[in-house]
């Protein structure tokens, strides 16, 4: 986990032009996306597509991720961040305990000021640098901390798979969707900057798509 320090950042999606700031608080990151060997020790599952210990973890839904957190948590001890998160048939029954110190998926304004690292520009570094997609990963994902790290000591926020977050898309057009981030091995330069949100159904598990963990930071 690294430490990120509080902020503000300003989000924004182009479909409906719009933008919005939120006041960060400090809080803890998973250094790199969670890799397959910890996903197996922690739940005893392999459901990637690519196989390989230090891969990112992918082909795991929203709800994966969201059970996989508690998971972690019971087995270091911590408070579940997560009610209900095994009701594979209530996505909207989840809800995060705000007073819980476990694991959690991060908000995706925690995500894009951790991603940025005190910069505003779209990427922390030369693509090629930073990130693998589609045009250096060669068709699949790569091993995690391959390339090189932003201001917070973050590897692969662009690039690699792309990230569930724990927000909501856009809930008054689709629904329960949830935001995805940070583009992927497939993708095209342009998916692979701070700013770019991708959605996907909660239940759906896809091949480009992993995740990292959050905490709050001790107070």
């Amino acid at each position: 986990m690294t430490a990120v320090p509080a902020g503000r950042v300003t989000l924004s999606d182009r479909r409906t032009r719009r933008s919005w700031s939120v006041d960060v608080a400090p809080c803890l990151l998973g250094t790199h996306p969670v890799t397959q060997e910890l996903y197996a020790d922690v739940t005893g599952a392999r459901p990637s597509a690519a196989e390989g210990p230090a891969l990112p973890v992918e082909s795991v839904s929203w709800q994966d991720a969201v059970a996989f957190c508690n998971a972690l948590s019971a087995r270091e001890g911590l408070a579940p961040a997560y009610r209900a998160a095994d009701a594979a048939d209530a996505v909207d029954a989840v809800e995060r305990d705000p007073t819980a110190g476990g694991y959690r998926l991060p908000t995706e304004a925690e995500w894009e000021h951790a991603c940025r690292a005190g910069t505003g520009q779209a990427r922390y570094g030369p693509l090629d640098e930073i990130a693998w997609h589609r045009a250096n990963a060669g068709g699949a994902p790569r091993p995690v901390g391959g390339r090189r790290p932003n201001a917070c000591g973050l590897h692969d926020m662009l690039g690699n798979v792309w990230e569930w977050c724990w927000d909501l898309y856009d809930p008054e057009v689709y629904g329960s969707y949830r935001v995805l981030r940070g583009g992927g091995w497939f993708d095209e330069h342009w998916s692979c900057r701070a700013s770019v949100r991708r959605r996907s159904h909660p239940t759906l598990r896809i091949d480009d798509v992993g995740f990292r963990v959050a905490r709050d930071a001790a107070p």
